[in-house]
């Protein structure tokens, strides 16, 4: 064990509150999770911040030694990577994403540079027996919100789901979480599939959402067809605790991306709790696409078609006459959409 001082902590630690002044071990878990300290070997200038625990962004330099957690990233626009088999202090990985998340093999994605090499100090200590001073391995998982079943029957939910990463599922939810709250209702809103990052709920909590929650609060770093499912049914449970109106849902990537959109959609109890689908897409033909795999494959039906193919009157036309659902666009358009949505969402009288 040595002592260590921490420059910038990452959002992915978030729930284990770490101190800057930290205690580091030789052993290291190669698990998913596992918190570590790591030093920056290279400057960068373009993709060098890294999300703290408050939602900043703190930009990164040469030296600094961050804390951060193991995981995975299967990206379309960024850096891909894993969780190597074995990991030591000395070993060199790379930071995958803006929240903290560190892994090995990193590929990146056109345009945006090599990543931030990390050379790996330790595993980052914690002292669960207050008798002696015995440190163990801390982990994202030591720090989840319980596991909780979903409940028969919950609030309406309205899920937000892309074509792929990027294309305005955060923007789309974040205006309507606005215009809702506006209007009087109660909304929760959570963040079901992706890498660990807090910046797209704290964007709907900025708009009035109230309670907020992301996978990582149950203890997942990165979400797999494997155990969104039970992370989701959690985080649904834990929303549903404060009653809200309505439940706001981003499924982040895609519907056919790895991270476990399909699981969820293929789950009954999700599947059956979703009462209205905003499909947003970057092009006419990822809108076709959208809407056609959600009914042939899952059974359900786009309630609104938006993002960037809603940017312009031909994919708005698009959508609209050829696909037969409204097309909305969350920086443009009025609220008169939502509002026709929601309405047909919630129980006569619960807008006022």
């Amino acid at each position: 064990m040595r002592r260590v001082q921490i420059d910038k902590i990452a959002s992915v630690t978030k729930r284990l509150e770490l101190s800057r002044h930290a205690v580091i071990g030789e052993e290291i878990p190669a698990e998913s999770g596992t918190l570590v300290a790591a030093r920056v070997l290279n400057s960068k200038t373009s993709y060098n911040t890294l999300e703290d625990v408050h939602g900043r962004f703190v930009t990164i330099h040469p030296g600094d030694v961050i804390a951060g957690a193991l995981g995975s990233r299967d990206a379309l626009y960024g850096y891909s990577g894993h969780v190597p088999e074995t990991v030591s202090v000395g070993d060199e990985l790379c930071l995958l994403n803006l929240g903290g998340v560190i892994g090995a093999g990193a590929e990146a994605a056109p345009g945006i540079g090599e990543p931030f090499r990390l050379e790996i100090l330790g595993s980052l200590l914690e002292f669960p027996h207050l008798d002696h001073r015995v440190g163990v391995p801390a982990s994202v998982q030591r720090a989840a919100l319980p596991p909780a079943c979903m409940p028969a029957r919950t609030p309406p939910v309205l899920a937000l789901i892309g074509t792929c990463m990027d294309s305005g599922k955060t923007t789309a939810a974040a205006v309507m979480i606005a215009e809702m709250t506006r209007s009087g209702l109660k909304v929760a809103a959570g963040k079901l599939t992706g890498v660990s990052m807090r910046r797209d709920i704290l964007a709907m909590e900025d708009c009035g959402a109230s309670p907020v929650a992301v996978f990582t609060d149950f203890g997942v770093v990165t979400t797999t067809e494997e155990n969104a499912v039970a992370a989701t049914h959690s985080l649904i449970a834990h929303l549903e605790e404060q009653d809200p109106d309505l439940i706001v849902l981003e499924m982040g990537d895609g519907l056919l991306g790895t991270y476990g959109v399909n699981a969820l959609l293929n789950d009954k109890q999700v599947r059956g709790a979703l009462s209205g689908i905003v499909l947003c897409a970057q092009d006419p033909v990822g809108a076709w696409g959208g809407v056609q795999l959600l009914k042939d494959r899952y059974g359900l039906q786009a309630s609104l078609v938006s993002g960037r193919v809603t940017d312009t009157p031909v994919g708005r036309r698009y959508c609209e006459e050829k696909l037969a659902v409204p097309a909305w666009n969350a920086l443009i358009d009025g609220p008169e959409e939502v509002n026709q949505l929601v309405a047909k969402l919630l129980p006569t009288g619960v807008v006022s």
